[in-house]
């Protein structure tokens, strides 16, 4: 388990957009289950949309992202303090099965399916209530900053 403040200073994202708020359960180099609460407050809602706030798929699978990365920097025993960043290669598969609204726990899952050289590829999925909301494989690269 994995509280926010071990996750702030494994991540460099901050508010706004830092969207995973509690690991649930990590195991090493293999799988991770988080949490993202979506509030009302969100910045987003705002503008999308107004009559009917729905979170943004690309921000569901930013998070979906994010998780990995913390899933990516356990296995690799890292983390951005370090000096490491860890960027979006690619996405494939992506299916969105329902909205996300305000007021849902959005479960993070994504399993580790192969890391080399830096590049990891992740099966993830994040859940509302059982419910999949969305899918994907995500493919990322972690490197050094300079």
């Amino acid at each position: 388990m994995m509280d926010i403040h071990k996750i702030l200073k494994q991540l460099p994202h901050r508010y706004p957009f830092l969207l995973v708020d509690r690991v649930l359960a990590i195991e090493k180099g293999k799988s991770i289950k988080a949490l993202k609460n979506v509030t009302i407050n969100e910045p987003f809602f705002e503008g999308h949309f107004p009559q009917r706030p729905v979170m943004p798929g690309v921000l569901m699978l930013e998070a979906l992202a994010q998780a990995a990365a913390l899933l990516a920097f356990d296995a690799a025993g890292t983390s951005a303090s370090d000096g490491f960043i860890y960027y979006f290669a690619g996405m494939e598969g992506v299916r969105f099965r329902r909205p996300v609204e305000p007021g849902d726990q959005l479960i993070l899952e994504a399993e580790l399916l192969r890391m080399k050289a830096g590049i990891f590829k992740f099966k993830a999925r994040a859940l509302v209530d059982g419910e999949v909301a969305v899918e994907a494989e995500l493919t990322c690269a972690m490197r050094a900053v300079s």
